[in-house]
């Protein structure tokens, strides 16, 4: 089979997940202290007249107060997310890129099919997709989310409050046992619309980006280009995610019925604490996303080139 042979053949599908997984695992491995910062800072309220502290003051104290190993509290929670809910987004945000490029396809003539490739889709079609994507690895990660929140907060409640969640799997069972089943996907409405959200425009901006920055012809499909569009998709991603964000990390890690829905929090934050608010935890959350959106699809796009070059070999 020759090289051109092989790029031209899509993907198989299993390998859109398998591959979305492994790269999503890698990424969350650099960044989890920043996603710890950022939880801690969305649950803390900052008393009247009193600035609220910065992401590095945050990391500062925990590692000061509790050691280094708690800017990696709820790690296993952290990778079995990336296992359940990135696994589904990119391998089905893979499918639908796949699939849409074939429907579009059929509508061109035969002397334009050859020149019709996923990147030349629409912006809208892009970002529909992400959409799409979002929501569904949004439903099937939710109970891995709610254990993380919890196992990230855990040292800023007093210790006759704490949990103390041994794994991910020890939070997992002692929340259905002890509250139900159906509080595993406590915060899902938040969940959902956060990350179908953030994954219109992580994911779309991405493709969009990196097809703009291609078309230059300034430079080629590498590792800088990879960069620069995980980067703009990043930024993205925060400003449009993040107030949503907010809203389900409350829902999450409330203990008795404080907020009864996603705007309750997002009106009850907004009230109480300035509009603001709904941004606290900008830089810890850019600082997380957009790393890990880097680190993610330069890992994708990796691993699909050592795929691509071996099945090229065979």
């Amino acid at each position: 089979m020759s090289a051109q042979e092989a790029v031209q053949r899509p993907l198989p599908n299993y390998l859109q997940f398998v591959f979305g997984g492994l790269a999503g695992m890698g990424a969350t491995m650099i960044v989890q202290p920043f996603d710890v910062a950022k939880t801690r800072m969305q649950l803390s309220q900052a008393t009247q007249g009193a600035r609220a502290p910065g992401p590095f003051q945050v990391l500062r104290g925990i590692v000061v107060h509790e050691g280094a190993a708690k800017l990696y509290a709820g790690l296993s929670a952290g990778l079995f997310r990336q296992v359940t809910y990135t696994t589904t987004r990119l391998g089905v945000y893979g499918v639908l890129l796949e699939e849409l490029t074939r429907y579009r396809r059929t509508q061109t003539s035969a002397g334009a099919e050859v020149q019709c490739r996923d990147d030349a889709l629409p912006f809208s079609w892009k970002a529909v997709a992400g959409l799409t994507a979002g929501a569904i690895g949004a439903l099937v990660g939710t109970p891995a989310e709610v254990a993380l929140i919890r196992m990230m907060a855990d040292g800023r409640l007093a210790p006759e409050r704490r949990r103390n969640y041994r794994s991910v799997f020890d939070a997992l069972f002692r929340i259905v046992r002890e509250e139900g089943v159906l509080t595993l996907w406590r915060g899902a409405l938040p969940t959902v619309g956060r990350a179908a959200l953030l994954n219109m425009a992580q994911l779309g901006t991405y493709s969009q980006a990196k097809e703009m920055i291609l078309n230059t012809g300034l430079i080629g499909d590498h590792l800088g280009t990879h960069m620069l569009a995980s980067t703009l998709s990043g930024f993205a991603a925060t400003c449009v995610s993040l107030p949503l964000d907010n809203a389900k990390t409350k829902l999450q890690q409330m203990q008795g019925r404080e907020y009864r829905g996603m705007l309750e929090a997002l009106v009850k934050t907004s009230r109480t604490e300035g509009v603001r608010a709904l941004w606290r935890g900008f830089l810890p959350y850019f600082l997380r996303l957009t790393p890990h959106t880097i680190g993610a699809f330069v890992l994708l796009e990796q691993l699909k080139r050592l795929y691509e070059h071996h099945r090229s070999s065979l």
